[in-house]
């Protein structure tokens, strides 16, 4: 029995600590936070599973969630974003890791061999134009620092970095649109660039499909500005994919020359009353480097690129100084009323009729993000822009693309990653519970499960960070030399 003096249970969490560990089954209750090993925001689940034997109809195994100290079975969020979820958002960069690196070095595991490393291969960053001036940190090229345009030396910490130097003449539209073609612009710079690889090689696109083929595996990121670039990884393979090196002339150089022709030729045309007719395009500072091949302490080596892109994967708009959930509402779903069985559309009882669900002015963001945001919900009311949801993603500045693709043939999928995990995890449970190994062609699992919420109770949250933070302790610790 675990007792504390009066003046230290004040708190509701504590308090609710208290009654979790002197539960009977608190045991059970802390294996299951552990599991989780620290998610912040776990999905509870209820209902019941077995495993039946489909030549007798013997139930083999069984499970229900009531019988939790709970009453419900805790699975984690999975949530890639680091400022939700600390400890599925380092998973998932874990997994981007290996999936990167899969297709830099070859992992016969993934399916991709090791002869890949061979294969030209680049790591490419495209970026946003201007929108207008913004506060820097400009260098010269030994690295000293030099004044910003306001004539003053900004420190790495300053929150102006990256916010206009006249707000009031400030590209905020072009920004946001920029923001929500960024998937069109990278689909576009695609095709360019397959056309291209074909004209330096002097054939015709068909000719090219048959002797090589394009892979290619991208990252977006947030600048200061609140603008998204992308990194990319891009390789040459043979006609079958990584199983195959493409021809001799199809070299990095010639990989090279076609990625810049392709940025200078992408643009896609909006046209709108409001902000007039827009050229969108790719911004003029372009990097291209060549991946260097495997062990060497070069810059850009395989395995510095895969964890600089796993790096960024997790940094999402909150990177910017914006916010990590939607501010439309979901009752209205941003559209400013809730239809009637008989058609007339209601007062939304949530927002203002504006699909607004919180107010602007009390958003916890600079006010470069939060006049970003307000320039999404003014274009998203417009007709002609509707199909992008600006409503929606005014949280994200606009952008409404995934923040981590890639092509099909690049390397393993992260569904995959994540389906080796579970099935060493079930594994290792089904080992360490003694339980015996059944045939999946004469063993079938029936479930049925629902959703019941997300979250712990204040006890169990305080538990979960505990966890979180003894991990990240001991990661640390393995990072600076030590052992386990």
């Amino acid at each position: 029995m675990v007792t504390l003096d009066r003046r230290h249970v004040a708190s509701p969490a504590v308090r609710d600590l208290l009654h979790l560990v002197n539960h009977p089954d608190f045991d059970r209750a802390q294996q299951q936070i552990e599991r989780l090993g620290g998610c912040t925001e776990p999905v509870r689940l209820t209902g019941r599973t077995a495993t039946v034997d489909t030549t007798t109809g013997e139930v083999l195994r069984s499970y229900t969630s009531s019988a939790e100290p709970t009453g419900s079975l805790l699975t984690a969020c999975g949530n890639r974003r680091a400022s939700r979820c600390p400890a599925c958002a380092w998973t998932y960069a874990g997994d981007t890791y290996h999936l990167i690196r899969a297709g830099l070095t070859g992992d016969l595991a993934k399916g991709t061999p090791h002869t890949i490393r061979d294969h030209p291969r680049v790591f490419a960053t495209l970026t946003a134009p201007s929108f207008g001036p913004v506060h820097n940190r400009p260098t010269t090229p030994g690295g000293d620092i030099l004044p910003c345009r306001c004539r003053k030396l900004h420190e790495p910490t300053d929150t102006l970095i990256g916010t206009p130097l006249n707000p009031a003449t400030y590209d905020y539209s072009g920004a946001v649109l920029f923001n929500a073609h960024a998937g069109a612009l990278w689909a576009r710079f695609t095709t360019y660039l397959r056309r291209g690889l074909a004209a330096r090689l002097g054939m015709t696109q068909k000719a090219a499909r048959a002797v090589l083929r394009l892979s290619f595996a991208k990252v977006a990121e947030y600048q200061k500005r609140g603008a998204v670039h992308f990194h990319a990884v891009i390789r040459l393979d043979g006609p079958d994919g990584s199983s195959q090196p493409p021809p001799p002339y199809a070299t990095v150089a010639v990989l090279t020359d076609a990625v810049r022709a392709a940025v200078a030729r992408v643009r896609v045309m909006v046209e709108s009353d409001a902000v007039g007719e827009r050229e969108l395009s790719w911004g003029e500072q372009l990097d291209v480097r060549e991946i260097a091949a495997f062990g060497t302490d070069a810059e850009f080596s395989d395995q510095a690129v895969a964890a600089y892109v796993a790096k960024y994967v997790t940094k999402s708009a909150d990177a910017s100084g914006a916010l990590d959930r939607a501010l439309f509402c979901r009752p209205c779903q941003g559209r400013g009323a809730t239809p009637a069985p008989h058609g007339t559309p209601l007062p939304c009882t949530t927002c203002d009729g504006t699909g607004q669900a919180r107010p602007l002015p009390r958003l916890a963001v600079a006010r470069h993000v939060r006049q970003m945001i307000r320039t999404c919900w003014e274009l998203g009311k417009l007709p002609e822009f509707a199909h992008l949801k600006l409503w929606k993603w005014a949280h994200m500045l606009g952008f409404r693309g995934h923040f981590s693709t890639k092509s099909r043939r690049y390397s393993t999928t992260l569904g995959a990653l994540r389906d080796a995990r579970r099935a060493w995890r079930n594994e290792q449970t089904r080992t360490h519970a003694g339980l015996p190994e059944h045939d999946p062609d004469t063993t079938l699992v029936v479930g049925h499960w629902a959703y019941l919420g997300t979250g712990y109770s204040p006890g169990a949250a305080l538990l979960a960070a505990a966890v979180w933070h003894r991990r990240e302790l001991e990661r640390r610790f393995i990072a600076e030399g030590g052992c386990r």
